[in-house]
Formats: structure tokens, C-alpha cells, sequence
């Protein structure tokens, strides 16, 4: 057996810690969650999703993101929309706050990529976003 320190979802736990640090400030004082904000940014760069696209996508098991998606709902972040092409599809957008609250911080989060990138290194930040892609396609 491996040793304990050597153990790779733990370096990739220990990885997404340190990163995530960079934004919680930022997220604290929005009021949203890690998850909350993987969905607002997903919805703003591909428009319109059903729940299941953006579970995929979000990295967000179903039965988490019905309960995240019903508190952004409160918070005016998401609203649903019948399909036009289907009416038994429904599809979440963001609000027209949601979209606001995005355009205000977003410059704020990529100064904090820019930050931990100038830390790590232009080319090492680039491999390893290469290396994570890679890892994800790796079969049990």
C-alpha cells in the first residue's frame, strides 16, 4: 500500500482546497456557495440548461442540485422556463440579478486566477489544467 501522503485524492483534495481558497472570500460575501457559483457561471456561459445538463456539467449529483437549485430560485438567481420546442422541458436561465451579480464579481475572481497563476506559473498552470483533463478521461 501506498503511503498515506502519496495518495492521489488526497493530493487532488489538498489541490482543490488551496484553489478554493483563493475564492471563498469572494464568495462569502456574495452569499453563495462553491456549488451555487459552478451553476451561475455554468448557466452564463452556455445559456439555458435542463437540470440534467447542468448536473452533468456542474459536477453536481441530481438529488444536491433539486435543493441548490430551489435556493437559488429564492434568491432570484434562477428562474424556469418551458421549452418552446418542447413543452415537457424545463429549462433554467439565470435572472437578470443573477446576471448582474456575475458581471460585478466576475472581474474580481480573475484577479484571483490571475494572482494564483502569477504564484504557480503561467506554463505549469497550463500543464496541469492539461494533466486534471487527462486524469478525468482515465477508466476505472
Amino acid at each position: 500500500m501506498r503511503k498515506f501522503d502519496d495518495s492521489l485524492p488526497l493530493k487532488l483534495l489538498k489541490a482543490r482546497e488551496a484553489a478554493l481558497n483563493h475564492f471563498r472570500p469572494l464568495l462569502k460575501e456574495i452569499s453563495l456557495t462553491e456549488q451555487q457559483w459552478r451553476i451561475i457561471r455554468a448557466l452564463n456561459e452556455f445559456g439555458a440548461l435542463e437540470s440534467k445538463q447542468l448536473a452533468e456539467c456542474c459536477c453536481i449529483l441530481s438529488p444536491s442540485l433539486t435543493g441548490i437549485i430551489a435556493r437559488l430560485e429564492q434568491q432570484n438567481f434562477i428562474q424556469r422556463q418551458k421549452s418552446r420546442e418542447d413543452k415537457r422541458r424545463v429549462l433554467l436561465s439565470l435572472t437578470d440579478h443573477a446576471q448582474k451579480v456575475f458581471d460585478d464579481v466576475s472581474p474580481r475572481f480573475e484577479e484571483r486566477y490571475r494572482k494564483m497563476t502569477e504564484q504557480f506559473g503561467q506554463e505549469k498552470m497550463e500543464e496541469f489544467k492539461e494533466l486534471l483533463e487527462l486524469m478525468a478521461t482515465v477508466k476505472p
